[in-house]
């Protein structure tokens, strides 16, 4: 039943699954998507003069996207409606979401050239969805336990400034051997290699367990890292922010209200990071709902987000799924309800959506970003985390793969990891 169903119990609707050499179903270029607002024709006219194009009348879904064009927020209830969203109605509900975007950012579709470098896929946590770690529970799946030395990293980081890549991003497992120090240097390791990378690196566990093994204040902590080189968090490990999953997913990691003090912790002391959210295992729409209003309501406390990221959930080799107990990921009906709907919830106060190529693949990034995203994300040389789980899209992107990607009349620039832009040479 669960490999059939959808996040709302109902049978699955497509063969799509994230990772997979498998074309989405086009959802939305038939329906016309992407003139946006301001005579783009969202509204029916005649006595139906409040309903959305592509809803019917006095639908649920039309209601909610009526008040959102009228400048209404949406709270968990309409949240969930936008979700309930099908056939005709979800390119209506992209059509406003694009709209937004185009508001928010206008037209450019923007990339960042980085290195992922997972350090060690050694951990001592018992995530029930990580293809990746190797701990007691997972030394049977895929790949060599390993640890990178430093001077490896530093290898790795000169390799990547060369290729032209202006970030690294660090990230692995919680190595038993490790205590907060290790992150202090690696940050100043990867900074003597490349001192004008950016380092993003370091999740709200891996930074919150650095403070606790060293039993000093996070704020502390952070401050140190910061004077390292560290300058942005990534927003992974959020999965999906209510305690009622993470019981099931990730019972011995942070729980929601650390990994938000994590972030809230960071913007406070100078640093910025993004949201993640991983969707399609065991999760309904109300736990995504709730996840994008306590990210929002962090983000109209800090402003230190720069992004919302989608990550379905690839299954392929994700022990919970082996076991029967998640789904298959989600729907791509629900990836591109998960961009569109972040974007109409998130409204102004995070302009950037991301469409992660990795997961979703070309053909996928090419409808989610007529749904609102507006960034393709990094270049991702190494990335080995997507990889392990069974994706099999591939490990590098360059401008020009981008550029296949855009939609027709929509420019494509390079980015830094806070969303300047970079200099042609």
């Amino acid at each position: 039943m669960l490999d059939r169903a959808d996040a709302e119990g109902l049978g699955r609707d497509d063969a799509w699954y994230s990772g997979a050499e498998v074309t989405p179903p086009n959802l939305l270029s038939a329906a016309g998507v992407g003139p946006g607002l301001g005579g783009g024709g969202e509204m029916g006219g005649g006595p139906n003069m409040g309903r959305v194009r592509g809803t019917a009348p006095l639908s649920p879904v039309g209601d909610v996207l009526a008040g959102v064009l009228a400048g209404q927020q949406v709270g968990e209830e309409e949240i969930i409606t936008l979700f309930s969203a099908r056939g005709p109605e979800v390119a209506a509900v992209a059509r406003v979401a694009d709209g937004l975007r185009r508001q928010a950012v206008g037209d450019v579709v923007t990339w960042v050239s980085n290195r992922n470098i997972n350090y060690t896929n050694v951990c001592t946590f018992k995530c029930r969805f990580c293809a990746f770690s190797k701990g007691p529970l997972s030394l049977n799946l895929r790949g060599d336990p390993y640890l990178l030395g430093v001077d490896e990293i530093q290898r790795r980081v000169a390799e990547a400034w060369e290729a032209g890549a202006t970030e690294v991003c660090l990230q692995g497992g919680i190595h038993p051997s490790f205590d907060g120090d290790y992150y202090v240097d690696v940050c100043r390791a990867v900074k003597e290699a490349a001192p004008d990378i950016h380092v993003h690196g370091f999740t709200a566990l891996e930074v919150t367990e650095g403070a606790k093994r060293l039993g000093e204040p996070l704020a502390a902590y952070l401050l140190r890292l910061v004077d390292a080189g560290l300058r942005s968090l990534p927003g992974t490990a959020a999965e999906i922010l209510d305690d009622e999953v993470r019981a099931v997913l990730c019972a011995d990691k942070v729980d929601t209200e650390e990994w938000l003090e994590a972030h809230r912790t960071a913007h406070a002391v100078g640093l910025r990071s993004n949201i993640t959210i991983m969707f399609g295992t065991i999760e309904r729409p109300e736990h995504w709902a709730r996840h994008l209003l306590r990210t929002r309501a962090l983000q109209a406390q800090t402003g230190g987000f720069t992004e919302f990221v989608p990550l379905p959930f690839v299954h392929m080799a994700a022990p919970i799924y082996l076991q029967g107990r998640s789904r298959r990921g989600p729907t791509f009906r629900e990836v591109l309800l998960m961009h569109a709907v972040a974007r109409i919830t998130y409204g102004d106060l995070i302009p950037n959506v991301q469409a992660s190529w990795v997961k979703v693949g070309a053909e996928g990034a090419r409808q989610v970003l007529v749904a609102g995203a507006n960034d393709l994300g990094g270049t991702l040389m190494d990335e080995n985390i997507s990889r392990a789980a069974g994706a099999t899209h591939g490990q590098r992107m360059d401008e020009a793969s981008f550029d296949s990607l855009v939609p027709p009349g929509r420019p494509l620039e390079q980015r830094t990891t806070l969303y300047g832009r970079v200099a042609r040479v």
